[in-house]
């Protein structure tokens, strides 16, 4: 007797962990998961046997969910949901207090609400891009592109990264390296605040480091499953270090960080760019900024495609600098 109730006991607690969100199709089968995002007419839901399936919601007969949802409807706004249960054909019940049952077809959006204070969350991505040129000038060129933010607590670290080179005949035309670390402290669900310092170094052009200090106020929009929306305002302290002496002066800076997960969330599109106004009368502005696409293979491997413009407008004159990156990458 102890020893079949000891059995029940360690049965119950290694089901427990293995509840799951469940999908019933139109044509009978039954697929266990977890919903990681309904969006433009697909269900992302993550499996134990397949990984992670795109399913049209249209071929969804009925489903159930043991975990919370902020839920969205033709014409309403977003709601939370404790759990949700299968309601027959082409219906859901959704439970939060009450229960109402409602027609799949009202439902165009699905996606579990993010806790503010979270223990730990790590994401990155790491993007590489190798062109290799044999025709009448031999050129190689290697760019390797990395960004990660660790979040706990009220607390958020954000790192990027990137390295660049080039040789043409032979010759080096492009070495430079760029490393930013900014920490963030959230004061509120929405309102944070951020230090952070940037150094940027290159073994060819005339100035050889630049180096910025910065810190300010910003204002998260949103951040979920579907992506986030960073806003952030800035003063700046640049440095620039050339052949026979330096420049020091104060700017001030708007960023923006955007991401979003498209397509049952196979596509990010993302967007970021810093703008920075100086102190001083001989440059009107000067601005770094990003949009791309990364296409999601598997769990962690990528494609992307980036674009890259880094523009000053100065009395002198202005002066534009555009790159684009194809290649793979890994995500976490």
């Amino acid at each position: 007797m102890w020893l079949r109730t000891c059995l029940l006991l360690i049965s119950l607690g290694v089901a427990t962990p293995l509840m799951a969100d469940t999908v019933w199709l139109n044509n009978g089968d039954r697929i266990s998961g977890k919903i990681i995002l309904l969006e433009g007419g697909k269900l992302s839901l993550k499996t134990k046997y397949a990984g992670q399936v795109l399913i049209n919601w249209s071929d969804i007969e009925t489903l159930s969910a043991e975990q919370p949802l902020l839920i969205r409807r033709h014409g309403l706004d977003s709601k939370h949901s404790e759990r949700l249960a299968a309601a027959g054909k082409g219906m859901v019940r959704i439970t939060d207090g009450t229960t109402e049952t409602v027609p799949l077809a009202s439902v165009t959006r699905l996606v579990p609400p993010r806790e503010f204070l979270e223990d730990f969350t790590w994401e990155g991505n790491l993007d590489a891009k190798l062109d290799l040129q044999r025709k009448d000038d031999n050129s190689d060129e290697f760019k390797l592109k990395g960004d990660t933010r660790i979040e706990q607590g009220r607390w958020r670290q954000v790192m990027n990264g990137e390295f660049q080179r080039e040789t043409k005949n032979g010759r080096v035309t492009d070495d430079n390296w760029d490393l930013e670390y900014d920490i963030d402290r959230f004061l509120t669900e929405h309102w944070f605040w951020r230090i952070g310092g940037e150094q940027q170094v290159d073994h060819i052009e005339f100035v050889e480091k630049q180096q910025i200090i910065g810190t300010g106020p910003g204002y998260r929009f949103w951040d979920d499953s579907l992506g986030r929306f960073d806003l952030i305002g800035q003063v700046n302290r640049i440095k620039f270090d050339y052949p026979g002496g330096d420049l020091s002066f104060r700017t001030y800076s708007v960023v923006w960080d955007y991401k979003r997960l498209l397509w049952g969330t196979r596509l990010e599109f993302y967007t970021n760019a810093e703008i920075h106004f100086p102190e001083i009368s001989e440059i009107d502005y000067v601005s770094e900024g990003e949009v791309g696409l990364r296409y999601r293979l598997n769990d962690w491997a990528r494609l992307s495609i980036l674009y890259e413009l880094d523009r000053i407008e100065a009395q002198a004159g202005d002066n534009s600098d555009e790159s684009f990156l194809i290649g793979v990458g890994v995500g976490w």
